[in-house]
């Protein structure tokens, strides 16, 4: 992936920080994929690392995200994309991080301006929690209702409906996306 990422995660005490990350590894398991990560809704990528390098951290803590309790993650119905990082995903309901994804963009070059970046949400912008990275085909009709059902049993709302379905408020952090997958760890974070 070309340059950095910005990616919302949820709060540290969040039940679903574990139980997400525990899906990814039981996910990756299923499709033999040896990709791990962070579990992530994506702000934002191709971000230059000249324009944080000197500093990531104050960098980071300049951008005006808007209030956390503006910031609503919603999970949603599984879908699967021929590409690497959208293999098997959880919608993400737009309207709730609609606002912070906006924000986040104008940090990329070209994207500075508000009118530019809204357009780039409305038009461009798919927010998803991905469940798997792999090289492999799209995912399977039979393969998604299979890992659906892992979800739910785990409790795992993907209707976004109870504290299980999603959160509010969160943790941005930075991460050198255009770095091998093992080197996708945080060089900032900011807590909403």
């Amino acid at each position: 992936m070309p340059g950095s990422s910005l990616w919302l995660l949820p709060p540290k005490s969040h039940p679903l920080n574990s139980l997400l990350s525990s899906l990814i590894e039981r996910t990756a398991k299923h499709f033999n994929s040896p990709h791990l990560f962070i579990p992530h809704v994506t702000l934002t990528s191709e971000i230059s690392p000249s324009i944080y390098s000197a500093d990531p951290q104050s960098w980071l803590d300049q951008i005006k995200f808007p209030a956390g309790s503006e910031v609503k993650v919603k999970l949603g119905k599984l879908n699967s994309e021929d590409v690497f990082v959208r293999k098997l995903y959880s919608t993400i309901e737009k309207s709730g991080v609609r606002e912070i994804g906006k924000v986040a963009r104008t940090v990329v070059k070209g994207y500075e301006d508000d009118i530019k970046a809204q357009q780039w949400v409305e038009e461009k912008y798919g927010p998803h929690l991905s469940l798997l990275y792999h090289d492999c085909p799209k995912v399977s009709e039979e393969d998604i209702a299979e890992i659906e059902r892992i979800v739910q049993e785990a409790g795992v709302s993907l209707k976004g409906e109870g504290e299980l379905g999603g959160w509010t408020n969160g943790r941005v952090v930075l991460v050198p996306t255009d770095q091998p997958i093992k080197g996708w760890v945080p060089a900032a974070e900011r807590h909403l």
